[in-house]
């Protein structure tokens, strides 16, 4: 049988589904290995009508992924954006925000926050002051309303998607989908031909799946989730990580300075004079003692 290109559109366990240039083929892998991600692209080999094993995933861009002690889940790959959805209600989480940045910074990809639900206007100005922190650190903050001004939200995000592979990801409850569903005018029907199509048995949105736009857009939509376990990342790779860290990064006493309780910091030093947020910095700690519990 030939082979052929596609890209990997949803994942579900262990099965796949690709757009083999505009024909739908569901995929497996050979083997029990299970390290391919929605926007993957494969060679393919056909085994019948429409189905097909990948045989190669060539050469990523980028690669987005998160981890525990124990496994990673990768969560898109060859990605060019991130956008980050809050709202103004439920409260967001900095932890998930702040993990989605330093995870985006150390994979190579151009994070944007997206504040949703701007109609609730007397929680909209607490919103913007948390989002300040994130802003004052050159991270775009678009500010839409996906169900009171529908036309605006699409005006604002479209332009920014134009031309890229971009991934929404969310804490339940913020939105996402309200503005993937305006983004993507058949998005419903697209996930349940794609639940036909991995045979998951049911509807469901408990997969990554990624859309495509005209113009050449590409949209991401990965599952809400609440942990952003970053364990895969080394020191090196979250100390450069954490953006407002890097004017400083060089100019400690000593050379292989962790930024934790060492004499003559200059990152300690900067947190000190209220050049680097506190809370931000207890994330970096954080994460130095989740790359050190690593078991694999």
């Amino acid at each position: 049988m030939s082979g052929l290109h596609g890209t990997i559109i949803a994942a579900h366990g262990r099965h796949y589904l690709a757009d083999a240039e505009g024909e739908m083929l569901q995929c497996v892998t050979r083997g029990k290995k299970t390290n391919v991600a929605v926007g993957d692209i494969v060679k393919l080999v056909k085994t019948s009508e429409n189905q097909a094993v990948i045989e190669a995933i060539t050469e990523r861009k980028t690669l987005l992924y998160r981890s525990d002690q124990y496994k990673s889940k990768l969560l898109a790959a060859n990605l060019t954006r991130l956008f980050i959805v809050v709202a103004t209600e439920p409260g967001f989480a900095d932890d998930l925000i702040s993990r989605s940045l330093v995870a985006a910074e150390a994979a190579g990809i151009e994070p944007h926050l997206i504040l949703n639900k701007t109609d609730v206007a007397d929680l909209l100005p607490k919103a913007r002051e948390r989002l300040l922190a994130y802003s004052s650190l050159g991270y775009p903050v678009h500010e839409v309303s996906a169900r009171a001004n529908p036309e605006h939200a699409v005006a604002t995000l479209m332009p920014l998607l134009a031309g890229q592979s971009s991934i929404f990801i969310g804490q339940s409850g913020m939105g996402k989908s309200s503005l993937i569903n305006l983004l993507v005018p058949d998005a419903d029907i697209a996930v349940r031909e794609i639940s036909a199509a991995l045979d998951t048995g049911k509807h469901t949105t408990t997969f990554t799946r990624l859309y495509r736009l005209p113009g050449g857009a590409q949209i991401i939509d990965s599952p809400g989730f609440q942990e952003f376990g970053l364990y895969h990342l080394s020191e090196g790779m979250i100390e450069r990580a954490f953006v407002e860290f890097k004017p400083y990064l060089g100019g400690c006493k000593f050379y292989n300075c962790r930024h934790l309780i060492e004499p003559q910091c200059a990152v300690l030093a900067a947190v000190a004079d209220g050049k680097i947020a506190p809370f931000r910095h207890a994330l970096y700690k954080q994460l130095l003692h989740e790359s050190a519990q690593t078991l694999y």
